[in-house]
């Protein structure tokens, strides 16, 4: 079976955008917003050279909470997508929940098992990618990633930065980083432990 690292998006990959309408870190809602954090590229490659498989897997409600456009996020997505393709990095699925339960646009404001914590789209992926959850991970920087990891039997780490302050610090992780290169440096410990104990 083979192994994976799933990511959360805003905050793990790219800098979220302060919004002074709400007070709030939120996902960047067009592509000239869209920045990805440094290190990113080379950590990306490192999984890869691992040999996991790479899934995203991000929750996107605002356009349910009529702040944005659908086309927006499609814009935003489609520029993470140029960048990984011009660096040579391969996602295997990206997954996005565009759903929010109290949302304003009615065919979107739904509750539904593929907004995380909800772990629908990690099963769909263990089950289309013969996955060994118990040899993956998910990486994420609020308590539904850690949540939705553990639900399902990966490992897990938290991203600790100032702006998901109020959105984590309930779960409990197996490991926390800065970023994701120390995330991955994480992983790379994890797997000199687990050649030791073969």
């Amino acid at each position: 079976m083979d192994k994976a690292v799933f990511l959360d998006r805003d905050g793990v990959l790219n800098y979220p955008v302060f919004n002074p309408n709400t007070n709030e870190y939120e996902a960047p809602f067009n592509e000239k917003d869209f920045k990805l954090f440094p290190d990113v590229i080379e950590s990306l490659k490192e999984l890869l050279d691992m040999n996991y498989r790479l899934f995203l897997v991000s929750n996107q409600p605002d356009y349910a909470k009529g702040k944005t456009t659908l086309e927006n996020l499609y814009s935003v997505h489609k520029k993470l997508h140029n960048i990984l393709t011009e660096n040579n990095i391969s996602f295997n699925e990206y997954y996005y929940c565009y759903h929010h339960p109290y949302g304003i646009i009615p065919e979107y404001s739904i509750i539904c098992e593929c907004r995380k914590p909800g772990n629908l789209f990690l099963k769909q992926a263990k089950l289309k990618y013969s996955l060994d959850m118990s040899r993956s991970w998910m990486i994420g920087d609020r308590d539904v990633d850690i949540y939705c990891g553990q639900s399902v039997g990966t490992k897990t780490i938290m991203i600790s930065q100032k702006h998901s302050d109020g959105k984590s610090g309930q779960s409990k992780p197996e490991h926390k980083a800065k970023n994701l290169k120390e995330a991955v440096d994480i992983i790379k410990i994890n797997l000199g432990d687990i050649a030791c104990h073969n």
